[in-house]
């Protein structure tokens, strides 16, 4: 099913930003937190004693990996939002490829771009309303089932080695297409 008309297309990088503007928000606390504790650690570095140099050393470390955390999450789920796009352009509204983004805020976010981007967010909106999905779930469902989740594979390279994913059509050349028949 491809559109006949298409909402104009934003520029990737706006898109790109949109998709990931929770983790973005957090990435810029994140380089704040880094900041502040290597300001303490230098600080205790000179005056104070080993335990709160190790203190202020953990937080500047657990801080400033998660910097790269993010960037990589943040990338992950831009490669979910071009495939959930692809995946609406050809299939329309389908409740499998709906469900298939369900498991985080972050995947949600990134269908719900996807599909806002070709007229049908607010049906995908709506399913995830009807699925029991909240505004402030912000944690992965899988999170929850599962506590284990830190050790397993499928964690990792879901959620921030996502593998490049190459879109199958360029809308804004589809959309000009359109605009001129």
């Amino acid at each position: 099913m491809y559109f006949s008309v298409l909402p104009k297309q934003p520029h990737p990088i706006l898109s790109y930003l949109r998709v990931g503007r929770l983790l973005y928000y957090s990435l810029a606390i994140f380089i704040l937190e880094s900041w502040f504790y290597w300001v303490k650690l230098n600080e205790a570095y000179t005056y104070y004693s080993n335990w709160i140099i190790f203190f202020w050393a953990w937080s500047f470390m657990f801080s400033f990996i998660h910097i790269f955390l993010v960037l990589a999450d943040g990338w992950s789920r831009y490669q979910n939002y071009k495939r959930a796009k692809d995946q609406f352009f050809v299939h329309g509204f389908n409740r499998r490829i709906v469900d298939t983004y369900i498991g985080s805020k972050c995947q949600r976010m990134a269908a719900l771009e996807a599909a806002k981007e070709l007229g049908i967010g607010e049906e995908v909106k709506a399913y995830y309303v009807a699925k029991g999905v909240k505004w402030y779930h912000y944690v992965p469902y899988f999170m929850i089932k599962d506590p284990w989740f830190g050790f397993k594979k499928h964690f990792w390279s879901r959620t921030f080695l996502e593998g490049n994913y190459k879109p199958k059509f360029n809308y804004s050349d589809y959309q000009q297409l359109v605009l001129q028949t």
